[in-house]
């Protein structure tokens, strides 16, 4: 096959590894747990099925720009350029914008390159952007086999810290979801243990009713939902950022013929354009007073 072919020419025995990008650069896969098989990219054309191979098994980070991929296969930049146009029109590829929230509570626009080994619509892409595809189900046989929760396992080691706190295995059971909201909360196991064995009556009657009761009263509060990433795909022709449903393929209205390629200005922010409404004003008053006569 020409994925054979091509992987035999390409690494030979003194096959330097591929460069990585900066860190939080390069290649990211979009959700995606299907094995890899011999016919992934049979659909494609040789040279892009070679490439498609090539980059699919390249690990997370990888630098798949057109520069380093020429330094690495035996394409040049106009031809490798073309491909990814090509992979990207067929559904595996999408090079865009995301918006990353900084340590400072501001944020920053970050170029990403997503890589679906398996070929995507625009649909999922366009979903794939809003944040809403789910992650695939493994499946039956690939699933592990269940094991004790960091919770259950919490519940069942609280008589070692306090006997009169020893619970069975269906307390364990029973409790363990209360526990795990915690955990879903921010809480530590070093916060719950204080929780759960400080200040205990005498005696203690029922250790299962007891601490039902406080991982209810003292649950700490939700935290703050995180923001979703904010993600923009860009042209594979001409580059211009854009909606994903303006992108069929990938490739914007403009490129494709279907009107002139918009090259949209970014807007000033409102409270600059009121400074500059402000500005405006002060100097046609200052104006109008030196126009008039003391």
């Amino acid at each position: 096959m020409a994925e054979a072919k091509f992987s035999a020419a390409l690494l030979p025995a003194h096959a330097t590894p591929h460069p990585m990008a900066n860190p939080g650069y390069g290649k990211r896969s979009a959700p995606d747990r299907l094995t890899r098989t011999e016919r992934d990219f049979a659909h494609l054309p040789p040279r892009e099925a070679a490439i498609a191979a090539y980059i699919d098994r390249l690990p997370e980070g990888a630098d798949i720009s057109v520069k380093t991929l020429a330094k690495q296969l035996p394409y040049g930049q106009c031809a490798l350029g073309t491909a990814l146009n090509r992979l990207q029109a067929a559904g595996h590829l999408r090079r865009g914008r995301e918006r990353l929230e900084t340590e400072g509570g501001g944020s920053r626009w970050i170029t990403r390159s997503w890589w679906s080994r398996t070929a995507r619509n625009d649909t999922w892409w366009a979903a794939f952007t809003r944040g809403d595809v789910p992650e695939p189900e493994q499946p039956a046989d690939e699933r592990p086999r269940p094991t004790r929760s960091r919770a259950h396992i919490l519940l069942a080691a609280l008589g070692r810290t306090a006997p009169v706190l020893s619970l069975s295995a269906a307390d364990c059971v029973a409790l363990a979801p209360l526990v795990e909201e915690w955990f879903a909360r921010g809480a530590t196991e070093e916060t719950l243990l204080a929780a759960l064995t400080a200040g205990l009556p005498t005696p203690v009657h029922s250790p299962a009713a007891l601490l039902r009761r406080r991982l209810t009263d003292k649950l700490p509060p939700e935290p703050p939902a995180p923001r979703p990433s904010r993600r923009v795909l860009e042209c594979a022709e001409c580059g211009v950022p854009g909606r994903p449903e303006a992108l069929p393929g990938g490739v914007c209205g403009g490129c494709r013929g279907e009107r002139a390629p918009a090259h949209p200005r970014t807007p000033l922010p409102a409270r600059a354009v009121l400074a500059r409404a402000g500005e405006i004003r002060a100097a046609m008053s200052l104006r109008r007073r030196e126009r008039t006569p003391a």
